[in-house]
């Protein structure tokens, strides 16, 4: 089977100043991609149309990112600063997420390497996430028709994802996260299970397992937007569970399976994954990938 990949040049974007975030690990998650040996079909997203980020965040912040200029509070909550090569990363990766669920809608599974960032809120961006990728590709495609399920296996909950799509009859949203994890204060996502800290392979499945389907079934999506951090790995520098390396390739095939037996769509976007070496994290990152595409 060959596996869709969406990736942009800009992911790669060169780390700003004083940034504990790992800016090289999408060119190192599409560098490994590449020696898989696995069947891989490469597309190459547009940026993001201004008037679907603004749909979602507020236009004044929009400006900000565009321009460069975000003021340090903001940039505080983010987790670095927002440099021109941050910024146009930021308008890619939206378009990057959507381009993969338009891929998926056709060929049933398509992965962005890029995304998944589920803490960007109406008017700051929070915890490594400029733009809602999440968001903004779900309000487009629910407003071509689609109705949007979006699954978030981070080990943090979507707390932005949740907040920005609220009382969106066409979109619902899952999280399955660490209950003490960032961020503090959660939002109100349509199915939130929350984890106690050290949860193992087999706590973390029987919960996802009974509580998901009935989503879906309840739900009725036409598509599954998939964040598939894998920071709930046993020995993350930001997570709080205990899921073994197979335990988050068990998990990801799950929810393939899932998606397929109910004939539906599904995109997914990189999320978190969190290390000291980069290459380390990267290869949880395509063994997820791999996983997902039945590789």
């Amino acid at each position: 089977m060959t596996i869709a990949v969406v990736h942009h040049p800009l992911y790669v974007a060169p780390a700003p100043a004083r940034s504990p975030y790992q800016w090289n690990k999408n060119g190192l998650v599409r560098d490994l991609l590449r020696d898989s040996g696995a069947a891989l079909d490469w597309h190459e997203p547009e940026a993001m149309a201004r008037d679907w980020i603004e749909a979602v965040h507020d236009a004044d912040y929009v400006a900000e990112v565009i321009e460069a200029r975000v003021p340090r509070e903001k940039e505080r909550r983010i987790g670095f600063p927002v440099t021109r090569a941050v910024a146009d990363r930021a308008l890619v990766v939206p378009g990057g997420t959507y381009a993969a669920a338009k891929i998926a809608l056709e060929r049933g599974f398509a992965a962005n390497t890029a995304g998944g960032s589920h803490h960007a809120l109406h008017a700051t961006g929070a915890g490594f996430c400029v733009f809602n990728d999440l968001a903004i590709a779900a309000n487009r495609l629910a407003e071509e028709g689609e109705r949007v399920l979006i699954v978030d296996c981070d080990v943090h909950q979507g707390d932005g994802t949740a907040a920005l799509t609220a009382g969106r009859t066409e979109i619902a949203t899952y999280s399955i996260h660490a209950e003490k994890n960032f961020p503090v204060r959660k939002a109100r996502s349509t199915r939130d299970v929350a984890l106690p800290d050290g949860a193992d392979d087999a706590a973390y499945m029987d919960a996802l397992t009974t509580s998901l389907p009935a989503l879906v079934a309840e739900f009725a999506p036409t598509l599954i937007l998939y964040q598939a951090g894998v920071d709930p790995w046993e020995g993350d520098r930001l997570g709080r569970l205990a899921l073994s390396r197979e335990g988050l390739l068990v998990r990801d095939r799950w929810i393939a399976t899932l998606a397929r037996t109910h004939g539906l769509p599904l995109a997914s976007a990189l999320g978190g994954g969190y290390g000291v070496d980069a290459m380390e994290v990267s290869q949880r990152h395509v063994a997820s990938i791999l996983a997902l595409g039945g590789a």
